[in-house]
């Protein structure tokens, strides 16, 4: 038999309203759900008492006793919560301030193993190198942004970072002591939010992209959520983007990101001397970030286009001088002299 007792206790230092009282099985304030538990055949008395309100507490004291009848213990089924349900009111993170940030003495910010394979490495690169070298985050070119691959996020310290492909993160910036410890990863009571993207690429079906990262994400409440998937180990296609709402990640058809400005598109070309399929960012009308070396082919394409251009100009004028010399050799054939055809005209 499955057992789930509810009841409610107000906060600390919080109080009952006056000459309210609490009734059998509840008591005012925020409900507490305790998990389901399994008991013997034998029949179970409960009975309650409660604490005085600054302790917060409740304590249950469960008497075993052999019964013919049911006790008034209210008896219920376990609550089933929807299977998307992502956050609890536990799990929400708040930003401390400096000098609140907790001890990290204990942990390891990178150890610095070799995880990646090939194509990850590269891809991770494309990613964050077109964003430095020719995006600027909307509404306000000067406005400061962090993104890379490989940095692990510590949302608490009671937990291993988790570490996804690239992010992205606006209105941030790396603390000039970056080498002190409190400033070599990504912690979000640092900084103060989570980043506003985060990218896993799979490489494998271990990765657990759609469960426990999805989770974890959502929990610590990031915008947006990525996943590449470029040899379709998860069956679910190419390239997925999650957006947040409330407290769960909803997938949307198109993929463009209206809070940060930028979309993502899938890119068959040549990068880094291998041609491949690559997740790439883009505008919103699909032209592509571009990195570094495409800029400067696009620059030379421009000055050659703008070289081309001139030595047109100068060919067109070339030939309309020619022409003009071919004109006047034919009227002093005829027995005019074409330097005297404007002062005829003049008189």
């Amino acid at each position: 038999m499955s057992v789930a007792i509810s009841r409610n206790v107000k906060g600390e230092g919080e109080h009952a309203g006056e000459g309210e009282h609490a009734g059998e099985g509840e008591h005012a304030g925020s409900p507490l759900r305790l998990r389901p538990f399994l008991l013997s055949p034998k029949f179970v008395t409960i009975r309650k008492k409660i604490l005085p309100h600054n302790l917060n507490e409740v304590m249950l004291m469960l008497t075993v006793q052999q019964q013919s009848t049911l006790p008034t213990a209210q008896i219920v089924k376990p609550p089933i919560l929807p299977p998307d349900r992502l956050l609890e009111e536990d799990d929400l993170l708040e930003p401390c301030l400096p000098k609140e940030w907790p001890q990290i003495d204990h942990i390891v910010t990178e150890d610095d193993t070799p995880v990646d394979n090939l194509f990850s490495a590269k891809q991770q690169r494309l990613l964050v190198e077109s964003l430095y070298n020719s995006w600027c985050p909307p509404d306000n070119d000067s406005r400061s942004f962090l993104a890379d691959a490989n940095i692990g996020i510590f949302h608490t310290v009671k937990k291993p970072p988790i570490v996804p492909d690239v992010l992205l993160s606006l209105d941030v910036s790396v603390a000039d002591n970056w080498w002190e410890k409190q400033h070599r990863a990504y912690f979000v009571w640092e900084y103060g939010k989570p980043p506003d993207i985060v990218i896993e690429i799979v490489s494998n079906k271990k990765g657990s992209e759609e469960a426990s990262k999805l989770k974890t994400y959502a929990r610590m409440h990031v915008p947006y959520y990525v996943i590449f998937d470029p040899t379709e180990q998860l069956h679910n296609g190419l390239l997925r983007l999650f957006e947040l709402r409330g407290m769960r990640y909803h997938e949307r058809e198109d993929k463009w990101l209206p809070q940060l400005g930028i979309g993502l598109k899938l890119w068959h070309g040549c990068y880094e001397q291998k041609e491949d399929k690559w997740l790439r960012w883009c505008d919103k009308e699909g032209n592509l970030i571009l990195t570094g070396a495409e800029s400067i082919k696009q620059e030379r394409q421009r000055a050659e286009q703008e070289h081309q251009r001139a030595e047109q100009e100068h060919q067109r004028a070339e030939q309309a001088l020619s022409e003009l010399e071919q004109l006047k050799a034919h009227l002093q054939t005829m027995g005019i002299n074409p330097n005297e055809l404007g002062s005829s005209y003049a008189k």
